[in-house]
């Protein structure tokens, strides 16, 4: 039963059949085959389709959520026993948005040293890949933005408050500024992310009253490594985050400069799904997170 939901969850995911039996390491009739069983076994129809994908029924939709829930739940229990007599091993999958990508080691690091059996992989997504992850259980955990953005059925942990700097290259003329305002931002030619990622949402509402157009956006690109390629030379200056400004400082041939205007910030947070009772994996993932931001419990 659960390898069927598995398949459900995949053909929800891919909308496609062929690509969901790749990812289940199937045969597409034999993933085929398991949907065909489900449906008989609930009494539903749950796909439509005739020689291709083409939705989910409304039944298939809400059995989707089940399927998400029991599966999940079946892998927490799995890992579960195996911890009992190995301790804790296998993966854990971590989304972060790019502006945090820089921060995941305050996690990651701990995280392995306490389990050695443990192997992390980090992932950059947006905001909304994240939790659209979370969902299709692609991924374990995620670093987000909170508040902004709706959550859905997941329990959230801050981490930092994100505030941004300006980054421009060393033979610039904004190079010798101590600090630059919003409005001063807001009439340079700027490269910044692209408008599916919640960052750039952010600095088009931070730009909108310093500019007559949403933002002096003259180059977009989807990467931090984009982003600076494009400004070492001077001609651009991009905004980035104090956690990747931090790399940057000192390094050649960037220089990174404080915005000041609007000390609020962005909260980002750990997300996971609201789940009891959590994995292993999860339960020492928080454990790890609570010790780095309250150091002293």
């Amino acid at each position: 039963m659960i390898e069927k939901l598995e398949f459900l969850i995949a053909v929800a995911r891919e909308r496609n059949f062929r690509k969901a039996a790749d990812a289940c390491g199937v045969a597409q009739p034999t993933l085929s085959a398991g949907i065909k069983s489900l449906e008989e076994i609930l009494g539903v129809l749950l796909i439509r389709r005739s020689s291709r994908f083409q939705e989910l029924t409304s039944e298939g939709e809400r059995v989707l959520v089940w399927a998400q829930r029991l599966v999940g739940d079946a892998r927490a229990m799995r890992q579960e026993a195996r911890s009992f007599r190995h301790g804790l091993s296998g993966a854990l999958r971590l989304a972060a948005i790019p502006t945090a990508l820089p921060y995941t080691p305050v996690i990651t690091k701990p995280y392995c040293f306490q389990h050695p059996g443990m192997r992390v992989t980090v992932l950059s997504r947006s905001s909304d890949a994240i939790l659209e992850q979370l969902d299709g259980l692609q991924v374990d955990a995620g670093i987000t933005y909170l508040g902004s953005e709706t959550l859905g059925r997941l329990r959230s942990i801050p981490l930092y408050t994100e505030r941004y700097r300006l980054v421009t290259g060393a033979a610039s003329n904004l190079a010798r500024y101590k600090s630059i305002s919003w409005q001063e931002v807001g009439k340079l030619p700027l490269c910044l992310f692209t408008p599916d990622l919640q960052n750039r949402r952010i600095l088009d509402r931070l730009l909108r009253p310093t500019s007559a157009e949403a933002s002096p956006c003259i180059v977009q690109a989807d990467s931090t490594v984009a982003l600076l390629a494009h400004v070492r030379d001077g001609s651009l200056s991009t905004v980035v985050s104090e956690q990747v400004a931090e790399l940057l400082a000192g390094a050649e041939p960037f220089r990174t400069i404080p915005i000041t205007g609007d000390e609020s910030g962005f909260r980002i947070g750990l997300v996971i799904p609201e789940r009891q009772p959590l994995s292993p994996t999860l339960r020492a993932l928080i454990d790890v997170v609570q010790k780095v931001t309250n150091p002293g419990r």
